[in-house]
């Protein structure tokens, strides 16, 4: 006869190119243990996880799913943003796990959407939402977009790349913008290049040479802060300029879904900027779609401020997966 596996605890993990947040899911929702890891810090995800296991005294797990900053085709995963590279059937039997589930990790926080409480989502603009598609966003190390579509009584949700997309200029200082980045990466300059936390860095380097200037790299934590803090115009200038291409680069995403259903944006970068995101060009370029726009304008966005929802979104796919209900 075979032993069918304790369900819990379960161990559900949101890899991203800087940082692996890992959880373990003691009894359903619940969700406990939740630590941060630095990436850099672990030479494999494989050790990532046993010193997590360790450090948490969890001798015992069956079933185990993660979101990755990664497409994920197939059993080999390659990270673009970091190092790791891993085979999903080699690392459940070294792990000794039953189950390892691995999906993109905008597909586990596009699942998470419904399940985000109100007062862990800030409206920025628009009105009210309706039963229908919803679109995600969200900068970081890397781009992330996704989507979740109605389908009967749950959802469906969208496991793609659009981070990669080409960059598309809004005006004339865009343009050169995108001439600086196609001189650094070759002919394509993706969205990702410059609507993420690298890409604030790359915003700043060319606002430096538009002033004629060599200054030295600042890092995007840096040009947050002092920017945000009103230490440095420039600085000021590379947030407003990311904020007004990030709202053309939602409200491509929204026409694209019809997302009625609302436009969230996840990731590190936007929810750190607090109420500054509100004021800046956002809304303006999201609502700035020609023939279009009373279309963007009614959609509301909301910024994501949960601590760590795609842990949630992980879970759900977890229960899908094992076929268990997931109110």
């Amino acid at each position: 006869m075979m032993t069918t596996p304790n369900p819990y605890p379960r161990l559900l993990a949101d890899i991203g190119g800087t940082n692996a947040r890992f959880a373990l899911e003691t009894a359903p929702g619940v969700l406990e243990d939740i630590d941060v890891l630095p990436c850099k810090d672990h030479p494999t995800l494989e050790a990532a996880i046993r010193h997590y296991l360790a450090a948490a005294d969890c001798h015992s797990v069956h079933h185990a799913a993660i979101g990755i900053a990664n497409p994920v085709n197939g059993d080999q995963v390659r990270m673009t943003n970091h190092h790791w590279s891993f085979s999903i059937a080699a690392t459940r039997q070294a792990l000794g796990l039953h189950t390892l589930l691995v999906l993109n990790d905008f597909t586990a926080l596009a699942l998470a959407l419904p399940h985000l409480p109100p007062h862990e989502l800030v409206q920025v603009g628009g009105g009210t939402v309706q039963h229908g598609a919803k679109a995600l966003i969200g900068a970081g190390t890397g781009l992330g977009v996704s989507g979740l579509l109605p389908h009967g009584a749950s959802w469906v949700a969208i496991a793609g790349e659009g981070g990669h997309v080409a960059f598309a200029p809004g005006n004339e200082q865009e343009v050169a913008l995108w001439r600086h980045a196609q001189q650094r990466f070759g002919e394509h300059v993706s969205a990702e290049r410059l609507l993420s936390g690298p890409g604030l860095e790359l915003i700043y380097d060319f606002l430096a040479h538009a002033d004629g200037e060599d200054a030295e790299p600042l890092p995007a934590a840096a040009i947050s802060e002092r920017g945000l803090a009103g230490l440095c115009p420039r600085c000021e200038q590379v947030l407003q300029l990311f904020c007004a291409m990030l709202g053309s680069a939602a409200a491509n995403l929204a026409v694209t879904l019809g997302a009625v259903g609302g436009v969230y944006i996840g990731g590190g970068v936007v929810p750190r900027l607090g109420e500054m995101f509100a004021r800046s060009p956002f809304r303006a370029r999201f609502e700035a779609k020609g023939r279009f726009s009373d279309y963007t304008r009614a959609l509301p966005v909301f910024v994501i401020h949960a601590a760590y929802p795609a842990l949630t979104g992980v879970r759900a796919a977890l229960r899908d997966h094992l076929g268990e209900y997931d109110a």
